[in-house]
């Protein structure tokens, strides 16, 4: 686990300014995610616990949007590279380094955490603590929204990601594994790939019950 996140932190630290280049104004283009994340922040205020973690936070674009969603966001990011380059380009919002598995966060106190394309360089077999510790740090009611890249054969595959290593997932297994964690899958989006890879972009909402 120590060295795949070795590399992973060391892959993003060494493209910070070009990932933010390319990616903190991408939403302008891709309505569906945009629309998924304005959802997620929709029914998070109706709960009324608006403390929500940004978990994978990059650049920090999508913690900025979250926050003008009337939300209380805050970003965590396994890169300090990338944790630096968001507290200077947002230097209004908080930004930790953080491991996605071990999170600063107190039991029960986020009432959302999106995982935007965060958990995609997650081995596997890695994956299930992963997800039980963002059920750890959601309220009841809590939400998560995560997305990922989805493949419609039966297993996850792992490909060459322009950064580091990634995988792609049969939305099934993933919804399973959300299920697992003790999470209830209640919205699911997947559109053709906005990328020359061929998966499809996917998007799922559960919720602590």
């Amino acid at each position: 686990m120590l060295k795949h996140q070795d590399e992973t932190r060391a892959a993003y630290d060494g493209v910070v300014d070009l990932y933010a280049s390319m990616f903190t104004s991408q939403l302008e283009t891709r309505p569906f995610a945009r629309n998924m994340i304005g959802t997620f922040a929709e029914l998070v205020r109706a709960t009324g616990k608006l403390r929500v973690a940004d978990v994978g936070c990059g650049p920090g674009h999508l913690t900025a949007m979250l926050h003008d969603l009337g939300l209380d966001a805050f970003g965590l990011d396994l890169s300090p590279a990338m944790v630096d380059h968001a507290r200077r380009a947002h230097p209004a919002l908080r930004f930790d380094e953080a491991r996605m598995e071990a999170l600063p966060v107190e039991d029960g106190a986020l009432g959302g955490v999106l995982a935007h394309y965060s958990m995609i360089h997650t081995p596997p077999g890695e994956l299930p603590a992963l997800l039980a510790e963002q059920v750890r740090v959601l309220a009841p009611g809590g939400l998560l929204l995560v997305s990922l890249f989805g493949t419609e054969g039966p297993e996850p595959v792992r490909f060459d990601h322009k950064v580091t290593p990634a995988y792609s997932w049969p939305v099934d297994r993933f919804a399973e594994l959300l299920a697992g964690a003790g999470l209830v899958t209640f919205a699911r989006l997947l559109h053709d790939p906005a990328s020359e890879r061929g998966f499809l972009d996917t998007h799922l909402l559960a919720r602590r019950p």
